[in-house]
């Protein structure tokens, strides 16, 4: 019985520990800005489980930063550009998005999203050039025997890097315009009768003209995917030196990591190699800095609201913040408004403005009311994580359609950026701040994102750590994968029905014809006889 009890804590100890001993190696290729907040809290889990992370990035990365470690390292890659060349095709995209897109006509908004997109394509292209033409480089990732690479399409090529490495690949998405990766790469069902298009305005609850639009709207975007496709097609054939699809390449990506979850999205149906993340970056509150939390008591029981467009936003025009200024001043919470423009003429003493909040850790004060958001994912399941009402006033991407999800759900009101006055941003605080409904909702989508067998994040270390000990996943893709157009719409099994359908059609009507006239020549002989 001795030898027994000695044994057991050691038994314990040896297994606790070869949980530990398994290490992976992990090459991630990230994207910019909010998409590099994901990357780099699935980066730090990774670490934390013992993995080696190694981050491909170039030298002109306007926001991904992190510390070299024994278990961490930056491969950064020389490019003729710079950070402020990046910024400032972004900051016109956005300047564009938020004060003249709603003018502009389908042609001309088409022509000059083009243009954003071409240049974004072209410093993607030299990147990834730079990438493939360093055939040293290329070696020595080759030599190091990565397990994974996780990539983010935002920036597009680390996809041929898997290929060319031969590595297993993770998509870390939050959603293509049209869903147009998804649906053909990915192979992902869209049926347009109940699963609205990504940059339409619909809910699964379409009537017949929504329907309409929805599966035009899908076409339209078949349309521009199959030319920014071909673009890319003929890049990747280039880096290869062999006829190569993009989509073909990414489509054979291991696992999906969607940014969302069913307390966001629509019922709609899934492949088993999609799995939800969304929210993996949430985390409980931390105490607030010793005098934003001085500020948030002085609130009383009114509260406070907290107000950010997101961290790409740097300014506005004055006539919006001081718009928005004069309506914050007449709310009776105090409010905290991260801003890093020029101070408007109208800031009210109830109103701060900081360069930067710690954004989860004010939504999860209890003190915290509403939540005024531009509709960006992060913020918005941050505001589901802790149950916050919000007030939407999207700018650009998906954040429309986010702010739509959220409405439909009971938990945010809507305003348009650019046509809300003063008047109306203090009615939509006050709405959801006294209507008990949209608290309610909140804490709803609240209780059903907590309500999951594990945490997103860890969700996504799961299904990498997953891919690492099978080397691979490819036992969730589905056969469509290997379909033609025609075969996975069934096509020619329909041709050959109708076929055989016209082949006994003919069949009985050349019989009942021939009978027909068999009758006739007796009757007529029949008649001859008498």
């Amino acid at each position: 019985m001795l030898c027994i009890g000695k044994s057991v804590p050691v038994l314990v100890l040896v297994l606790c520990l070869a949980q530990h001993t398994y290490s992976g190696k992990v090459l991630l290729w990230p994207g910019e800005y909010s998409h590099w907040l994901n990357m780099k809290n699935i980066m730090t889990a990774l670490l934390e489980k013992g993995h080696q992370v190694t981050v491909l990035i170039h030298s002109a990365t306007p926001t991904v930063t992190g510390n070299q470690s024994s278990n961490c390292s930056f491969e950064i890659i020389p490019v003729p550009f710079t950070a402020q060349d990046l910024n400032a095709i972004m900051e016109d995209f956005l300047r564009y998005f938020m004060y003249d897109f709603a003018n502009d006509s389908y042609i001309q908004a088409f022509l000059k999203i083009k243009k954003f997109i071409e240049k974004s394509a072209e410093k993607n292209k030299a990147f990834c050039r730079i990438l493939f033409e360093n055939k040293e480089l290329l070696e020595k990732l080759r030599r190091a025997q990565y397990d994974v690479l996780v990539t983010d399409p935002m920036f597009l090529c680390g996809e041929l890097l898997a290929e060319t490495l031969d590595l297993p690949l993770i998509i870390s998405l939050r959603f293509s315009f049209g869903n147009t990766i998804e649906r053909h790469c990915g192979q992902l069902p869209a049926p347009p009768s109940f699963v609205p298009s990504s940059g339409m305005l619909y809910t699964d609850e379409m009537d017949f003209s929504q329907r309409l639009k929805n599966s035009l709207f899908y076409f339209y975007q078949d349309i521009l995917f199959h030319i920014f496709g071909t673009m890319w097609d003929t890049f990747f054939t280039e880096m290869t030196g062999k006829p190569t699809s993009f989509c073909e390449v990414i489509g054979k990506a291991d696992i999906w990591l969607i940014r969302t979850y069913w307390d966001f999205e629509y019922p709609r149906p899934f492949l088993p190699n999609f799995k939800f993340v969304g929210g993996l970056h949430c985390k409980p509150a931390k105490p607030l800095p010793e005098d934003m939390e001085e500020f948030v008591q002085t609130s009383g029981e009114d509260g406070v609201v907290v107000f950010s467009l997101g961290s790409m936003v740097k300014n506005l025009t004055k006539e919006r913040r001081n718009t928005i200024a004069s309506a914050l001043g007449q709310v009776p919470q105090k409010v905290l408004w991260r801003y890093s423009g020029e101070k408007p003429d109208t800031l009210a003493p109830n109103t701060r403005v900081y360069d930067w909040i710690p954004q989860n850790d004010l939504l999860g004060h209890p003190k915290t009311k509403v939540f005024i958001t531009h509709g960006g994912t992060n913020g918005i399941y941050e505001g589901i994580y802790h149950g916050v009402p919000m007030v939407g006033i999207p700018l650009f991407g998906d954040q429309s359609g986010n702010m739509l999800h959220m409405k439909t759900k009971g938990a945010a009101v809507i305003l348009d950026f650019n046509h809300f006055q003063a008047q109306d941003l203090v009615d939509a605080v006050n709405t959801v701040v006294k209507d008990p409904s949209y608290k309610e909702s909140a804490m709803r989508l609240s209780r059903i994102h907590h309500d999951q067998p594990m945490k997103p994040l860890d969700r996504a270390v799961f299904w990498i750590e997953f891919v690492m000990r099978n080397k691979g996943a490819k036992h969730l893709r589905v056969q469509s994968h290997n379909l033609s157009w025609y075969q996975y719409h069934c096509l020619d099994v329909l041709a050959a029905l109708l076929a055989t359908v016209v082949l006994v059609t003919l069949i009985i009507f050349k019989s009942c014809c021939f009978c027909v006239r068999k009758c006739c020549l007796r009757s007529k002989a029949k008649s001859k006889k008498e």
